[in-house]
């Protein structure tokens, strides 16, 4: 696949370096990652909040209350600010000013879509249950129109997003290296463990 194009509000400036506008690593880092941060602005203010999200092809989904402040500005078309991290390392240099962390992160502009097709909806939602275990939406009770009245769902196209991805290990100074000081990277990773029955 090709990069995505970048805007103005895409362009890496600050990291340049580990600036990535490659689709298939933005895919990725997007269907790793369990937990994004959706941020609007709601009566002047800035307005954040965690938030489960899931991707099928090119948009990126979410849901939640249809009651929810933060989703009732994305209805009435606010474009949205989505960002989320993965942490693959904390890297220890030989100095304070250089240690840093390797991570993977994605920030997307949008404005979101809210699926309101009865089917759509639960092929969408179906496809949020099959990311947290494959085949589960076939074995969970499927919502009731209730639960489908109350749930707002928003489709955000993966098109003004752009990645930053940070490896490797430190950066020191030449005359630090010779420093008797430990360096080096402690791994990060985020494990899914056994299902605990209830």
């Amino acid at each position: 696949m090709s990069d995505v194009a970048v805007t103005e509000r895409t362009r890496v400036r600050r990291g340049r370096k580990i600036a990535n506008y490659d689709r298939d690593m933005i895919n990725n880092i997007l269907d790793e990652a369990w937990v994004c941060n959706i941020g609007v602005s709601v009566a002047d203010e800035a307005m954040v909040q965690p938030s489960s999200h899931w991707r099928v092809g090119d948009e990126l989904f979410l849901h939640g209350s249809v009651k929810n402040g933060l989703f009732q500005q994305v209805m009435k078309g606010q474009t949205a600010c989505i960002t989320l991290c993965l942490l693959d390392g904390l890297v220890f240099a030989r100095s304070a000013y250089h240690h840093s962390v390797n991570f993977r992160s994605v920030v997307l502009y949008g404005k979101g879509r809210l699926v309101d097709d009865p089917e759509e909806k639960r092929t969408v939602l179906d496809a949020m249950l099959d990311k947290y275990s494959p085949g589960r939406s076939s074995e969970a009770r499927p919502p009731n129109a209730i639960e489908m009245k109350a749930t707002a769902v928003f489709a955000f196209p993966i098109e003004e997003v752009s990645a930053k991805v940070s490896t490797g290990g430190p950066n020191d100074d030449p005359e630090d290296m010779a420093l008797d000081i430990w360096a080096g990277v402690k791994p990060v990773t985020s494990v899914v463990g056994e299902l605990i029955p209830d």
